[in-house]
């Protein structure tokens, strides 16, 4: 009973796969017979202009540093960060002016007799105690405050165009491997078209290879949609309207190689400009801190008045002369003093104890900038290593390989030697290793960028100016 059990399933099973073998070549003689139409759109497709050249110029495409120069010129954010520090050298002059000299003047007059009196006076601060000498000190810091917050806003902005950079040029990358990989197909497609009109292939064969045409046309307009929002991100970055055409030299950074890690972690310490603005801003709450004790003593001021008085009685006496005159005078009186501000019972303990606290506060901050940016420097020194590890064995080991496995599919199955399906499996497996491999450039160029973002290199240096086209 099991034997015929098993029997008649084994049956079932051939007549199931016969089936679907009559099915399947119904449809290839089917979409053989439909496909030219659609094939022909397909191989239209293929022959467009290449995206690739639209976005890349090997000879004339701009770098990644042309790019950084345009962002520091460029970028809106950075201009209005600029104007920040002109903010603070306003106010560094402005607390290097001396007080202005207080005039007064005010006059009285009697509603029912002539007598009136007008006095005039001048007052002038003194801002003993070197008041202004901390109100100055406490500007300055705050300049060099934002000038270090300034350079650390240009070490960002370039490390950021860098990366766009990196992500356009990958997409561009990976957008002409695709480019090339359709054109390859089509050209197997008219092979196998031509083997199939001559009877030597099946029209399934040809069926798949069209499949696969149309599969690598859909992956090269998903790679050209990448490249494009790519550049657009690279344009948002640096400041260029969207409209504008810009292409790429292509450039990976091969040649780049940064400094040794303990001379890149001493160069961080000692001049990244993040910490320059934080050891500015310790400075800046210390400045602050003295200059609040220093308000908080004694100060003073001079001021000297002049009064002229006119008075009299509603009598009459005899003058020197004899006659009898209205008895009045005028009286000159010349006033000179000093003013002092006692600080008895407001000595700025509030504002002192405040600015102790934030200075407190910017010492933390700055020492844990420190130990963030040592840890900073060795992650983008070990990324590197890792990458450069890796990169250098798909290069050597697997790139050459996978493109000589292809090369031989495509010629065993050009004589007959293997099906279309080894053909295509060898082609996708050739796919993943190249979109690999560009994934480890770009890896091996953002470590390369983030090691110069750690270390605060300076952006660039002044260079050619970069040319776009509307």
């Amino acid at each position: 009973m099991k034997r015929q059990f098993m029997e008649r399933k084994n049956c079932f099973r051939f007549l199931e796969a016969l089936n679907l073998l009559i099915c399947a070549t119904g449809v290839a003689l089917a979409q053989s017979a439909s496909a030219p139409s659609e094939t022909e759109r397909a191989l239209a497709s293929a022959a467009q202009a290449s995206a690739y050249a639209r976005l890349i110029d090997p000879a004339n495409g701009l770098t990644a540093d042309d790019l950084v120069r345009y962002a520091l010129e460029h970028n809106g954010e950075l201009q209005a960060a600029r104007q920040m520090i002109a903010e603070a050298r306003g106010r560094l002059r402005q607390a290097g002016l001396k007080p202005n000299p207080i005039l007064e003047a005010s006059g009285t007059q009697a509603v029912n007799s002539p007598d009136n009196n007008q006095m005039i006076g001048i007052e002038l601060p003194l801002e003993l105690g070197g008041r202004r000498k901390a109100r100055v000190a406490a500007a300055q810091r705050e300049v060099e405050m934002k000038e270090a917050e300034v350079r650390d806003f240009e070490r960002r902005l370039a490390a950021e165009t860098r990366m766009k950079y990196a992500d356009a040029i990958a997409a561009a990358r990976n957008l002409k491997f695709t480019e090339d990989l359709l054109n390859l197909t089509r050209n197997s497609y008219r092979l196998i078209r031509a083997r199939v009109e001559l009877g030597k292939s099946a029209p399934l064969d040809q069926n798949l290879v069209w499949v696969e045409l149309n599969k690598a046309d859909a992956i090269r307009i998903g790679f050209e949609s990448k490249a494009e929002v790519a550049m657009l991100e690279l344009k948002k970055v640096a400041g260029l309207p969207p409209e504008e055409t810009l292409r790429l030299r292509d450039e990976f950074g091969q040649a780049r190689q940064p400094p040794p890690s303990r001379e890149a972690l001493r160069r961080a310490i000692e001049s990244r400009p993040d910490l320059a603005a934080l050891r500015a801003a310790e400075g800046l709450a210390a400045a602050q801190a003295e200059q609040a004790r220093v308000e908080g003593k004694v100060d003073a001021s001079i001021f000297a008045n002049y009064q002229r008085m006119n008075f009299g009685y509603d009598i009459r006496g005899f003058n020197n002369a004899g006659a009898l005159v209205p008895v009045t005078g005028i009286f000159h009186y010349a006033t000179f003093g000093v003013r002092l501000t006692l600080p008895v019972r407001n000595k700025n303990q509030g504002l002192i104890e405040a600015a102790v606290a934030a200075e407190e506060a910017a010492r933390n901050r700055r020492e844990f900038a420190e130990l963030v940016v040592r840890n900073e420097v060795a992650a983008a020194y070990a990324r590197l290593e890792r990458a450069q590890a890796t990169e250098a064995i798909y290069r050597d080991r697997v790139r050459e390989a996978a493109a000589r496995n292809l090369d031989v599919l495509r010629q065993a199955y050009t004589l007959g030697q293997k099906t279309a399906l080894d053909y295509i499996a060898e082609q996708q497996r050739f796919i993943g290793v190249e979109t690999g491999y560009t994934d480890l450039l770009k890896e091996r160029l953002d470590a390369l960028i983030e090691i110069e973002r750690a270390i605060g290199l300076p952006a660039v240096s002044t260079g050619r100016n970069i040319r776009t086209e509307n």
